[in-house]
């Protein structure tokens, strides 16, 4: 293939963004056959049409969606590098883009990124949420700087990256009140029989949860096995049944969701590691958001013990 030229790519980007070839060439005082010629030949050098052309409007092809997405990021950062070299840079946030692994409940994704709005250099913050897996290959691109998750690298996932992990929280069973009031002098047979919301299959603490029910000799009644966690919640405030969370969120759960502790599954634990293409954090915000993380998920540990 032969090498990218980047004003073709430019022309691309500002039709995508503007919607259309005669607003990007009024945008950019040059006609619109110029535009349309030099689109035509950034389509060939890629092997791909980037635009459906059915119709009087243009939309994205599949493959220029993809072409937007990285366009987008090379004209971010080559905005960044002038406004650096032309001194403008200071006193700008730094950006830091974390990856979140959907597994990892929204409460304590927010602990984890706690650190960030205190610190004392601004930083922007921008959060994808996604499969690790797919977080992982946008790491393996430095399409993000930090994976969040619940789980190491796993073993058949191709990518150079360190695991750093931050720690591990016990998990606690939840309910409404009176339920919980009611289970809580048995506990953990009291659950025996009794409504329960699983996370969906592939969750690591789904299979935590079965594993954890087999030892404990309990067969809950499952009424619903859920991919959302904060569906979890509110279907447990509504009181269809008990829920689990990392301890970690418990008093939190408390304030927002009205879920009270019935008993901690003892044995079992949520672990949370941040990911990074390099064996030294080298962003700052990444080293306080596991520095704070591993201090808050020790406690919890102690406090266990």
């Amino acid at each position: 293939m032969r090498p990218l030229n980047y004003r073709h790519l430019f022309y691309f980007w500002s039709i995508a963004r503007e919607g259309g070839v005669s607003a990007a060439a009024r945008k950019l005082h040059v006609s619109q056959s110029a535009l349309s010629v030099q689109l035509k030949k950034l389509e060939r050098s890629l092997g791909h049409d980037l635009f459906d052309r059915g119709g009087r409007s243009l939309s994205l092809t599949p493959e220029g969606a993809l072409v937007l997405e990285y366009a987008e990021e090379i004209f971010r950062l080559g905005a960044e590098l002038t406004d650096t070299l032309s001194g403008r840079w200071e006193g700008r946030p730094m950006r830091l883009t974390v990856g979140l692994s959907a597994t990892i409940p929204n409460l304590v994704a927010l602990h984890l990124l706690e650190p960030v709005f205190a610190m004392s250099d601004p930083v922007r913050l921008v959060v994808r949420e996604n499969r690790t897996d797919r977080l992982l290959a946008e790491l393996a691109t430095q399409r993000v700087d930090m994976v969040l998750a619940d789980m190491p690298i796993p073993i058949n996932v191709n990518v150079r990256a360190f695991n750093h992990p931050l720690g591990a929280s016990p998990v606690d069973i939840l309910a409404p009140p009176e339920l919980a009031h009611r289970l809580r002098a048995c506990f953990p047979s009291s659950i025996d029989g009794e409504s329960f919301l699983l996370p969906a299959q592939g969750y690591t603490l789904r299979r935590s949860l079965e594993e954890w029910f087999a030892r404990e000799g309990v067969r809950p009644r499952i009424f619903a096995e859920i991919e959302d966690n904060d569906l979890i919640n509110v279907m447990a405030e509504e009181g269809a049944g008990m829920m689990a969370a990392p301890a970690v969120i418990s008093a939190d759960m408390r304030v927002r969701y009205a879920l009270e502790v019935v008993g901690r599954a003892e044995g079992l634990f949520e672990r949370y590691y941040a990911i990074t293409a390099h064996r030294r954090f080298q962003h700052p915000a990444a080293a306080a958001i596991t520095e704070h993380a591993r201090i808050e998920l020790a406690s919890m540990r102690h406090a266990e013990a």
